[in-house]
């Protein structure tokens, strides 16, 4: 595989005439790291991504890589690769020929391609289907060949655009680490286009919170999610409360918000009405409404609320410690 380098995005800016929808990006993604632009639909996430790839042209701005400006080289002249989010293989050509297809374009012997494809196949643990059709495989199978054919090319930068979301759930997870593990022993980049927090949160070294085309944050997982920079990366990193303290918005993971049953007039700060229950298994969700404080949720592990189980209707007392609300950009 080549040699992982700096990728840096300079004021990069889509437009398509009047609307902006990546606007004047600065990120420097970090040699050999798996990075996760991470958004709800619409915030650019996906553009940034094709304008790296050259699949989308760059109106203003530049991408550099290892300090060289590839904004105007076409794709195959890179050093990237793209995994497409339909996988987009051939049909009519076998899984081997599928991956080998690149190399066929080069005018590499037919020996040497296929020797190579069969080496990145073992690579994602595909070689046995090497003589299958892709309609004969399952979508994380396909998924596999649709890797296999991305690295083939030796890029130094991966970049996969919603990479698992046409799979369910079981082989989500599974994949996910499939994908960390490639890229750990690859030591290549990966830019991974998700909205999917528990996906970014699982998977990236860095995480880049977009919201209408502009990064919100950006940063480690353990440090986007404890101390979320604004409302929005606090409500859409999941797992929060956004209060209002003194005309201030202050964010609360819902783990860290206390519930009594009674009043312990010292220490309660809010009451709230029970809304709703929702069991996931190792913890219990209370939806609560607190008034003027609006909605809120509390996250209790299964044997704090089954030793003493809080019905729906049931008013109930909020605390929490100081140092555990966060405060958030305006």
């Amino acid at each position: 595989m080549a040699t992982s380098l700096d990728l840096e995005l300079v004021a990069a800016t889509k437009q398509y005439g009047d609307t902006v929808a990546v606007d004047a990006l600065d990120h420097k993604f970090e040699a050999g790291s798996y990075s996760c632009l991470l958004g709800p639909s619409g915030c650019g996430k996906s553009s940034t991504l094709r304008m790296i790839a050259g699949h989308e042209s760059v109106s203003s701005g530049d991408i550099l890589l290892a300090g060289t400006n590839i904004t105007d080289l076409p794709p195959a002249r890179r050093g990237t690769a793209m995994m497409f989010q339909n996988y987009a293989l051939f049909p009519h050509l076998s899984v081997i020929d599928n991956v080998a297809f690149s190399q066929k374009m080069k005018g590499i012997d037919k020996p040497v391609r296929l020797k190579k494809a069969l080496e990145l196949l073992e690579l994602v643990d595909m070689e046995a289907y090497a003589e299958r059709l892709p309609a004969q495989l399952s979508g994380g199978q396909q998924q596999r060949v649709a890797l296999a054919r991305a690295l083939i090319t030796e890029p130094t930068v991966l970049l996969l655009d919603e990479p698992l979301s046409a799979l369910d759930p079981f082989l989500r997870i599974k994949m996910r680490l499939e994908l960390k593990r490639l890229q750990r022993e690859l030591n290549i980049s990966f830019i991974h286009v998700t909205h999917s927090q528990d996906e970014a949160l699982a998977l990236a070294d860095d995480i880049i919170v977009m919201n209408g085309g502009k990064i919100e944050q950006a940063g480690p997982p353990q440090v986007v999610f404890n101390t979320p920079a604004t409302e929005f990366v606090a409500r859409f990193i999941g797992g929060h409360n956004v209060l209002k303290q003194q005309g201030k918005p202050i964010a609360l993971r819902a783990d860290r918000l206390l519930v009594n049953r009674s009043a312990e007039s010292e220490s309660t700060l809010l009451s709230a009405f029970v809304k709703d229950v929702e069991y996931l298994g190792s913890s219990v969700n209370l939806a609560l409404d607190a008034g003027g404080a609006g909605e809120l949720t509390a996250a209790l592990s299964d044997d704090t609320f089954f030793k003493d189980p809080i019905e729906i209707g049931t008013t109930v007392f909020l605390t929490w410690k100081p140092e555990d609300a966060h405060e958030l950009a305006a």
